[in-house]
């Protein structure tokens, strides 16, 4: 399931994906009309500046707007920053992978379901985009 703050992260990022002009928006305009609590938005925002989704600019005319396009924004790349792994099993992730206490992953039938599992939902999840997700 998607955390809220995935949840808060996609609301944002489609608020701004369509607005269309990629001016900069402030973090109140965005936490008031998508209904984000305001320090929650702050923290989210934040980490996704840092991973070079969007830029900031300071002062009158200031707020935040895309570093990259929404077309260019997988929805697997933002799911992973939020909410890291996407698998449903730490053996079976490609990025946090880490090995399951007592199993054996080549006798492990769970294990090689959930790496279907995880496959098709990359699938979908990387094929899809902020843009593909905001109303336009």
């Amino acid at each position: 399931m998607l955390s809220k703050k995935a949840q808060y992260a996609f609301k944002a990022l489609m608020y701004m994906a369509e607005r269309k002009d990629n001016q900069p928006v402030l973090i109140a305009e965005i936490a008031k009309k998508k209904k984000i609590p305001l320090k929650f938005l702050e923290n989210i925002l934040l980490e996704l500046k840092k991973a070079d989704i969007l830029d900031s600019k300071k002062g009158k005319g200031g707020g935040y707007f895309f570093k990259v396009a929404p077309k260019d924004i997988s929805m697997a790349k933002v799911m992973r920053l939020i909410d890291g792994p996407i698998a449903m099993l730490p053996c079976v992730s490609l990025y946090f992978y880490e090995r399951c206490k007592n199993c054996d992953e080549k006798q492990c039938g769970l294990h090689d379901m959930m790496i279907t599992v995880r496959d098709a939902t990359l699938k979908i999840l990387e094929k899809k985009s902020v843009a593909d997700i905001s109303k336009q």
